[in-house]
C-alpha cells in the first residue's frame, strides 16, 4: 500500500510539474520549461518504479531500471519504454545547464536553449508523462 500511496503522489507532482514546463514555455522562458520537463519525465518514470515496489537508483536518469522491469509493465506503456528512455537520457544530461547555464563558458541559462527546443522536447515528453501517470494511478 505504501509503494501505491507513493506512487501516486509521485504522479500527482509530475503531472503539476509538467503544467509548470508548459507555463514557463509561454511565458518564454525555455530554460525553465527545459528543467521542469526534466523533473518531470524523472518523477514519472520513478511513479512507475515505485507502483513496481522497485527501489530505483539515486540519480535523475532511471532508463536502465526503467528497461529491467519493462516486461512487467501493460502494453500502453511497454511499447514506449525505448521513447521514454531516449528522453530520459537527453534530459538528464541538460538538467543543469538548463538551471545554471553553461558556467564556464559564460553562457545563462535564459540564452542556453531556444524556445524552439524547449517546445520539441516539451511536445515528446508530456505524452510520455501522461502514460507514466496513467499507469502509477491505477
Amino acid at each position: 500500500m505504501k509503494n501505491i500511496s507513493m506512487a501516486r503522489d509521485y504522479a500527482n507532482r509530475a503531472e503539476r510539474i509538467m503544467d509548470e514546463a508548459e507555463n514557463a514555455l509561454s511565458n518564454g522562458d525555455a530554460a525553465i520549461s527545459v528543467r521542469r520537463t526534466q523533473e518531470a519525465l524523472e518523477l514519472a518514470a520513478k511513479a512507475v518504479l515505485r507502483r513496481l515496489a522497485i527501489e530505483y537508483p539515486r540519480e535523475h536518469d532511471v532508463s536502465e531500471a526503467l528497461e529491467a522491469v519493462s516486461q512487467r509493465l501493460p502494453d500502453y506503456l511497454k511499447t514506449r519504454v525505448d521513447e521514454i528512455k531516449v528522453m530520459l537520457v537527453e534530459l538528464a544530461k541538460v538538467r543543469g545547464p538548463a538551471f545554471y547555464g553553461y558556467e564556464a563558458e559564460g553562457i545563462p541559462a535564459s540564452q542556453a536553449f531556444t524556445r524552439e527546443y524547449a517546445a520539441e522536447t516539451l511536445g515528446k515528453t508530456k505524452p510520455l508523462v501522461e502514460l507514466c501517470v496513467r499507469f502509477a494511478s491505477e
